[in-house]
């Protein structure tokens, strides 16, 4: 249990640091199954398709440590 908090912890650090790079490459937010509203003139985004993705890469990382 410890070993998968610290794993997350380390995952979601990385992510949060290589995202705005990674984002221009990967599209993350704009993956066909991410949603974009635009309501009363401002815009929300619900990255459903992004989440799974970074769910999946987590459980691989997660996996082979």
């Amino acid at each position: 249990m410890l070993k998968w908090l610290i794993v997350m912890l380390v995952a979601v650090f990385v992510v949060g640091l290589l995202q705005p790079r990674l984002a221009r490459f990967l599209r993350f937010g704009r993956l066909p199954g991410d949603l974009k509203l635009r309501l009363r003139g401002k815009n929300y985004i619900f990255p459903f398709a992004s989440a799974l993705l970074f769910s999946l890469v987590a459980g691989l990382i997660a996996r082979l440590l």
